[in-house]
């Protein structure tokens, strides 16, 4: 399995990023992305630990792991300075933490964020069809997850996805290993997004070509 969106102590998950790296390989994961969250004040260390764990940790385990970074609640005029100094930092996945249903964001964070240098937008919530179709041209994978709250607009995510084009990846969101998928658990939220069987397999072609490109 390959999710591309986690998080450690390095933010509000439960786990050191060694314990996390370890539960889920033990959980049959293939590759992850360890994305903590991000805002302008602790862009610079989180990432350049993570980026330091990654290369540590990647030569001792089966699993690897993509160092990431989630910019979360940023102002969206200042997104592209956060997700540039993420880069920087040595992030080679970038998500950007979208307008969900279930949180605050400020209104014009998707827009803003698919102006940027991202991989991912995160649980966009009612994500316009205007802005699916800049995520499609710009490459920018939108993203179907299993967490409690952002999964509530799953289902509209999917439906501009396929209006537009725009590529789906479906993550978990893992804060700790009670959100890690087992492979029934990733399809029936595929399923439960209106996904048909035939797009299932892309989606996971989708993350699969996004992880390699990282891991190169």
């Amino acid at each position: 399995m390959i999710d591309l969106h986690m998080h450690s102590l390095l933010s509000d998950g439960d786990y050191l990023p060694c314990e996390l790296i370890r539960r889920a390989e033990k959980a049959g994961y293939e590759i992850m992305g360890l994305t903590d969250h991000v805002d302008l004040f602790n862009v610079d260390q989180v990432v350049s630990q993570i980026a330091e764990a990654c290369e540590v940790l990647n030569a001792h385990s089966k699993i690897k792991v993509i160092p990431g970074a989630e910019v979360t609640h940023v102002a969206p005029d200042l997104i592209k300075l956060v997700v540039e100094r993420a880069r920087r930092a040595g992030a080679r996945l970038v998500v950007v933490h979208g307008e969900t249903v279930a949180e605050p964001v400020q209104s014009g964070t998707n827009a803003a964020a698919l102006e940027c240098e991202i991989d991912i937008l995160a649980h966009p919530g009612l994500i316009t069809e205007e802005e699916a179709q800049l995520a499609a041209e710009r490459n920018i994978h939108l993203e179907i997850t299993s967490r409690k709250g952002h999964c509530l607009t799953n289902g509209h995510v999917a439906k501009m996805a396929g209006k537009t084009g725009a590529k789906l990846v479906l993550n978990t969101d893992s804060h700790s290993d009670a959100d890690l998928f087992s492979e029934e658990r990733w399809l029936a939220t595929a399923l439960g997004a209106g996904i048909s069987r035939d797009r299932i397999e892309n989606i996971k072609n989708n993350s699969r070509l996004l992880a390699q490109s990282k891991l190169r």
